[in-house]
Parts: C-alpha cells; sequence; structure tokens
C-alpha cells in the first residue's frame, strides 16, 4: 500500500521534503520526453537533497532547505562514520549510491563541459533507477515499512497514467474508451520517451483506417507542435507541449 505524498517524510522539513518529491518527478518527466541532459542534471540535485536529509537525520537537526556539498564525495564518506545505531541504508548504502549518482552528473559530460560522453538514453536510464531505487529506500527507512510499500509509493509520485493505459500482449489499450483519438495517441505517447512507431499506435488505438489517422491524428498533432511525427521513418515522439496537455488535460 503507497503512502500518501501529503504524510511523506512527515518529519523532515516541508521544503526537503517538497524538493525531493519536485526533483525526482522532473527526473522522470525529462526521461518520458527524451531530454537526457536535464534528466541527468536533475539527478545531481536530488543527491543534493538526498545527502542533506540523511545529514539531518543522523545529526538530529535538519537544514531548511539544501545547499551544494563543498565535496559530495567526501561529505557521502563521513556518514560512514556515523554510530552503529543508524540504519546501514542510511550510513553506506544510500551515500555510496548517491556518489555513483554524482559521477554521471559531473563527469559524463552532463554538468560540465569537457565529460567522457555526452548526455544520452543509457546514462538517463541509469539515473532515473537509481533515483528511484534511493527515494524508495528513504521512505523504507523513515517509514519502517516492506520495499513493496516503498516501491508502490514511488511508483504513485510518478506514474499516473498507469491506471488508464493496460499493456497487454505486446499492445497498450487506453482504458477509457470516450477518449478522442487524439488524446489516446498523446496519452500512450506520454509513456514512451523515445516516442512510438505509427504502427504500434494503429494497433492500440484499434483505427479504422492508418491513412485516416495518419492525416487527421499524427499529422494534425504535429502542425500543432503536440507530437514530432517523422512521416519518413513514420514515427511519433510527444513533445514538451503535448506532455504538458497530459498532465493538465487527462491525468488530472
Amino acid at each position: 500500500m503507497a503512502i500518501s505524498l501529503t504524510g511523506l517524510l512527515s518529519e523532515i522539513p516541508e521544503s526537503l521534503r517538497d524538493d525531493l518529491i519536485k526533483t525526482f518527478q522532473n527526473i522522470e518527466r525529462n526521461f518520458r520526453e527524451g531530454r537526457w541532459e536535464p534528466s541527468e542534471l536533475n539527478g545531481g540535485k536530488l543527491c543534493e537533497v538526498v545527502y542533506w536529509i540523511l545529514r539531518g537525520y543522523v545529526d538530529g537537526t535538519y537544514p531548511i532547505s539544501a545547499s551544494k556539498p563543498l565535496n559530495m564525495v567526501v561529505a557521502c564518506k563521513s556518514l560512514e562514520l556515523s554510530a552503529s545505531t543508524f540504519p546501514r541504508s542510511v550510513r553506506i548504502q544510500i551515500p555510496r549510491i548517491l556518489i555513483a549518482l554524482y559521477e554521471i552528473r559531473n563527469n559524463r559530460g552532463v554538468g560540465h563541459v569537457g565529460g567522457d560522453v555526452d548526455p544520452n538514453h543509457m546514462d538517463a536510464v541509469c539515473v532515473l533507477q537509481m533515483s528511484k531505487w534511493v527515494v524508495a529506500e528513504l521512505i523504507r527507512v523513515f517509514h519502517n515499512v516492506t520495499i513493496e510499500e516503498a516501491t508502490a509509493t514511488v511508483e504513485a509520485m510518478s506514474d499516473r497514467e498507469i491506471t488508464l493505459v493496460w499493456k497487454i500482449g505486446g499492445v497498450s489499450r487506453v482504458l477509457d474508451t470516450s477518449m478522442s483519438m487524439l488524446d489516446k495517441t498523446l496519452l500512450l505517447l506520454y509513456g514512451a520517451p523515445l516516442g512510438l512507431p505509427e504502427r504500434e499506435l494503429v494497433l492500440s488505438i484499434e483505427h479504422s483506417n492508418p491513412s485516416v489517422y495518419r492525416s487527421a491524428v499524427l499529422r494534425k498533432a504535429h502542425a500543432g507542435r503536440l507530437i514530432e511525427y517523422d512521416s519518413v521513418g513514420h514515427r511519433a515522439i510527444i513533445s514538451p507541449l503535448g506532455s504538458e496537455h497530459v498532465e493538465n488535460t487527462i491525468l488530472v
């Protein structure tokens, strides 16, 4: 059973809690939109927020807001010197994940010029999954719940579209049959950061005429900048404007 957001990490300052939720949701949103660099940059901010949550928990006094430690590696390693009465996850496991996550932000061509690689899907996946683990582990420790309950809370923080889309047998079905073809299309693309091929959209939505769907839905949405439609590769990717429409109109 997921913990409500209003009860999440209630013992820490509201500003820190809000920063944690907002930053995590930004990582998710940027990943869904295929915006690898912002997603990875937000991973660095998440590290800073989580570090100060851990530091406050160990010290017994929380800062009102997070800031950048002078040296993230040294700061995280200092948590390992905390009394063994604190959970191992707080002292060692989360801090070591933060060091790895911060390394991607700083030295993989994200935070500074001259990294080994440019921002990319592989690194963004790593940032997303590590961020999910860290937030779930915080919830598990602070609320004394099971891993399953902590994971359910993390999913409730982000995957709001899951109740509207049912994935079965290689296709995705939009369960609200009253939605327009356009809204169904945007909802499916919202959950696919790399986009979807036209044939998969047609199959999932069960449009009776692919040619009509292409002209009346895909090309129209492209013209309205809700999606980017590749008429040669026959593939569609949702735009930030399209994501905003889904979040403010469909998922409310």
